[in-house]
């Protein structure tokens, strides 16, 4: 929940201009209220526009939440799902998750779905079995076709906003776990096609090393997001 529209509106023109010929699969998702005026911005560019949650139902009466079709709309191509503050702020269930993630992907949209463990969770030995039960219980009823419009996001609760990373193997031991149970639910051919992201107060100064990681594809990136000046460095680890 930061910036107006026209604060939005900025940054987005900055990325474009730097980001023009990044290499890699962009996308930023700003509020709802600055969708609008962001596409404006990126629409012929080479980065996507995502939105940060989503209804579960299509229309109705459900004051305040946005639709899919709104989402549509817009011009907005992919949606973040299951995030931990969703999740542990305002008690979003698996089941919950399961039928957003069901529905945007029934609506052509892409999905980034996010699991992790608190450090509770972690510390009491339950990090794997805390991931897992988000991950399949999100995925629930979600084909192996339907799997290739599906990035998930491994974001241990613990290292959001707080300053505190996971080490590059750690996170690359949980990513490693997803993808083989991903393999074991699914296929082989869909864990090695899976783009895993870390998400976790990912930074200038920890995301080559991170990305370095054999099981680490990207970034879900939080308040580096915020400024140009930390997230191009993200965005162009490689040249760094």
């Amino acid at each position: 929940m930061h910036y107006t529209t026209g604060e939005a509106m900025e940054l987005a023109d900055a990325l474009t201009r730097e980001l023009k010929d990044s290499p890699h699969r962009l996308l930023i998702a700003p509020p709802f209220t600055a969708l609008s005026a962001v596409q404006g911005v990126v629409r012929s560019s080479n980065i996507m526009l995502g939105a940060q949650n989503m209804a579960q139902a299509e229309s109705g009466a459900h004051t305040g939440e946005v639709s899919v079709g709104m989402l549509k709309d817009l011009g907005v191509e992919a949606v973040i799902l299951g995030h931990s503050e969703r999740r542990h702020v305002y008690g979003e269930t698996n089941e919950l998750v399961n039928k957003k993630v069901k529905l945007a992907l029934a609506q052509g949209l892409e999905v980034i779905v996010c699991v992790g463990e608190t450090i509770e969770e972690r510390e009491g030995g339950r990090a794997e079995a805390v991931t897992e039960e988000q991950l399949f219980g999100s995925l629930a009823g979600v084909s192996e076709q339907e799997l290739a419009k599906v990035t998930v996001a491994y974001e241990p609760v613990w290292a959001i906003g707080t300053g505190k990373t996971a080490t590059p193997e750690d996170a690359d031991a949980m990513h490693a776990f997803i993808r083989r149970r991903i393999g074991e639910e699914y296929s082989a051919a869909a864990a090695d096609a899976l783009i895993i992201q870390y998400g976790g107060s990912v930074k200038p100064d920890n995301v080559k090393e991170l990305m370095a990681k054999e099981n680490i594809d990207g970034a879900l990136v939080g308040g580096a997001s915020l400024k140009t000046e930390t997230f191009l460095p993200i965005a162009q680890y490689e040249k760094a």
